[in-house]
């Protein structure tokens, strides 16, 4: 049965999740360094890591697996989840393939290596609306997926 994984820290679209999840009776663990509000059902679970670099995105990989769908912006982490079966989407609607890891990976590092040589980067472009419903779009797609593949 498909889960959900949440990073859930900074997450924008946990409302989201929460919506596309109920309506498919999915389960959905947001995972955070700290405690936060979720909805109360029982379909939702917080679960809080202890404080530490990564200790959040080493609880989803260690969890997460074929036929399970990550919500994160957190590339590194797409890359593990992906190497596990794992599906992956970002907040803004991006899905992460094994495919394009190597590219969205190269393109990060780049973007480090300009900015420590003191070019501007720009920084990424600001949460939007449309984001938003391309997010939902998205996330109905790869549920649909993995209902399909569970079939």
């Amino acid at each position: 049965m498909t889960k959900i994984f949440v990073d859930a820290d900074a997450c924008p679209v946990k409302n989201e999740v929460c919506r596309v999840a109920k309506r498919y009776g999915l389960h959905v663990d947001f995972v955070s360094n700290s405690r936060m509000a979720i909805p109360f059902d029982a379909l939702f679970e917080l679960i809080v890591v202890a404080e530490g670099l990564d200790r959040a995105d080493d609880w989803i990989v260690e969890h997460a697996g074929g036929g399970d769908i990550v919500v994160s912006s957190d590339l590194p982490l797409a890359a593990r989840c992906i190497g596990r079966g794992a599906r992956v989407l970002d907040p803004k609607g991006r899905v992460f393939t094994e495919d394009s890891m190597g590219d969205v990976l190269a393109n990060r590092e780049l973007a480090a290596h300009l900015r420590e040589i003191g070019m501007s980067t720009g920084g990424p472009a600001p949460f939007e609306k449309r984001d938003r419903s391309r997010f939902l779009e998205r996330l109905d797609h790869l549920i649909q997926a993995a209902r399909n593949e569970d079939r």
